[in-house]
């Protein structure tokens, strides 16, 4: 098993400057490729999703060379290629959001309707066939991860839910919200659990990123079928739980 090096938190020049560019960059190349997306609507889904699904890439590749942050992937013999999952993945920073692009298979996400609505960048997120729901009204968003969802499954797209609902500090613990294990219930596909330590790099609402190797943890997948939504979703946290804690105390 690959161990977490040792974080090194000090505000260096070096921390300041690197999360500066950092930073810079990502606004600048977000609003090129958003607007490249946003162009290339008369296109299949497939070319707009490789757009942003490079523009991932670049973020991921700017964060290590401007911060220094790397990071490495155990499980990945659990992923196949030809078989749609469910992903119910730990949240702790962005910077899952857009390496899971790299990791994973050609995906769909979960994500707030209310993202949609900034100028460029959400139009750019709409664009990308999300499945965007409106929290407030819970009945009409399970509702739309269960319809919306099964059809991206049915058409090869995996399904990426970060069933925390909200990035949570590294070492701080909350409950899986049902709604990834909902969807494995009713639609019959398997769910992958995924642990991560990206929050200790690039933490939570932080300007500052610092460096390090990020470790992504992907699971065995869990069989769905005849099975209850409160099973897979107490089988996936327990998973995520446990893996979390290998992470945070090597």
């Amino acid at each position: 098993m690959n161990k977490p090096a040792n974080v090194n938190r000090e505000k260096t020049l070096r921390v300041y400057l690197g999360s500066a560019l950092l930073f810079v960059c990502i606004f600048t190349s977000a609003t090129i490729i958003g607007i490249l997306i946003l162009l290339a609507l008369p296109l299949s889904l497939k070319v707009r999703y490789q757009l942003g699904a490079a523009w991932c890439g670049l973020v991921v590749w700017m964060s290590k060379f401007f911060c220094g942050i790397d990071y490495v992937v155990e499980g990945r013999e659990h992923i196949a290629p030809n078989q749609p999952y469910i992903v119910l993945c730990k949240h702790q920073s962005a910077w899952e959001t857009l390496a899971l692009r790299s990791i994973l298979p050609m995906q769909t996400t979960l994500l707030k309707k209310s993202l949609q609505w900034f100028p460029i960048w959400g139009w750019a997120l709409a664009a990308s066939d999300s499945i965007a729901i409106n929290r407030e009204n819970q009945r009409e968003a399970m509702r739309i991860l269960l319809t919306k969802g099964t059809d991206c499954l049915q058409r090869g797209l995996w399904v990426v839910i970060f069933p925390e609902g909200t990035r949570i500090a590294p070492k701080t613990e909350t409950k899986f919200s049902a709604g990834g294990a909902m969807l494995a219930h009713k639609s019959g596909y398997p769910v992958l659990p995924i642990a991560l330590n990206a929050g200790t790099y690039w933490p939570r609402y932080s300007f500052l990123k610092y460096p390090g190797t990020i470790t992504v943890k992907i699971g065995p997948p869990i069989i769905s079928k005849g099975r209850k939504a409160a099973d897979i979703n107490a089988e996936a946290e327990a998973w995520v739980t446990q893996a979390m804690q290998e992470l945070e105390n090597p």
